[in-house]
């Protein structure tokens, strides 16, 4: 149980830095927008590229990949289909809150439990790599195409994924991968340093948000983003759960790696991209702070149930 406790500690210490920088005058709304471009433009692909590039892309293929993207694909759809046909939202909001419904943060929470909790980090990897190179292209793509200006040919369709530099460096790090490549140290070590900045980047633009925006809960419908941390932390879960125990048939041991790494909580980077598009800022910072409070009473339940 450490893993969580680490890992939860890690996130809270950067994000109340943030908090106090910003409360102090160090930092103000036009760094919160300078670390969330960073991060956006360029540690997160620096950072995609090391990680993926050292991932064996071998583990996708695991037994647990259909329930983990089951999990997923009724999450997110659900989500969409209440925002979109109840909610009136638009496509860009959907988009968003599908992420927030169904993106988990397997990067620098799911990373450190897997390790410590399940005894081995690279099981995060299928639930990382469907998120990188599924979830989020498909989701950044709506971004650009309902936020962004000119005309929506079929050309710009299917050329918005590959201007996207997340994707980019989530492309290569997986060409580095299949082909058994390593980048030379000059090239490796610059990339590790500017990716290292990723995840404090988000954490303390997050930090930031929480001073000053509105207060989590006060910005935004409640009940809406009830409704999604519901969908992210007990929806997605148990359905990764029946699919992998009943429908797969995995061991205990699987069963528990996939329905752990589902109930992790809304990723920082959703953030992210919540402010770079400009759509649902306040309700995602409000989810993603909810799930990560919510997430560690459900993280304990799973692991002393499955275990």
């Amino acid at each position: 149980m450490s893993g969580i406790l680490t890992g939860f500690s890690t996130i809270g210490a950067i994000i109340v830095l943030g908090v106090v920088l910003g409360h102090f005058g160090v930092l103000d709304v036009q760094a919160q927008r300078l670390l969330s471009r960073l991060a956006f433009y360029v540690a997160n692909p620096a950072l995609m590229v090391t990680v993926l590039g050292d991932t064996d892309i071998s583990a996708v293929l695991s037994a647990g990949l259909p329930a983990s993207l089951g999990g997923v694909a009724v999450a997110a759809g659900a989500q969409v289909a209440v925002s979109r046909y109840l909610w009136r939202s638009s496509a860009a909001e959907s988009t968003i809150g599908a992420f927030c419904a169904a993106y988990a943060n397997a990067g620098n929470l799911g990373l450190p439990i897997a390790g410590y909790v399940l005894g081995d980090a690279s099981l995060v990897a299928p639930m990382l790599l469907t998120q990188l190179l599924v979830l989020q292209p498909a989701g950044l793509t709506v971004l650009d195409l309902t936020t962004g200006d000119g005309p929506r040919t079929w050309r710009r369709v299917v050329a918005t994924p590959f201007t996207n530099p997340l994707l980019i460096g989530s492309l290569v790090g997986v060409a580095l991968s299949l082909l058994d490549l390593r980048l030379p140290a000059p090239l490796r070590d610059p990339l590790d340093l500017v990716g290292g900045m990723a995840i404090p980047a988000m954490l303390l633009a997050y930090g930031l948000s929480l001073r000053f925006g509105p207060l989590p809960g006060r910005g935004a419908r409640l009940g809406r983003t009830g409704f999604t941390v519901f969908l992210k932390l007990v929806v997605q879960p148990v359905v990764t759960f029946l699919l992998a125990r009943y429908a797969l048939g995995l061991d205990g041991a699987g069963v528990l790696a996939v329905t752990v790494i589902a109930a992790l909580p809304t990723a920082q980077n959703v953030f992210v991209h919540a402010s770079r598009y400009g759509v649902a800022e306040v309700p995602t910072r409000d989810c993603v702070f909810l799930t990560t409070i919510l997430s560690a009473p459900v993280l304990f339940a799973v692991a002393t149930l499955l275990a």
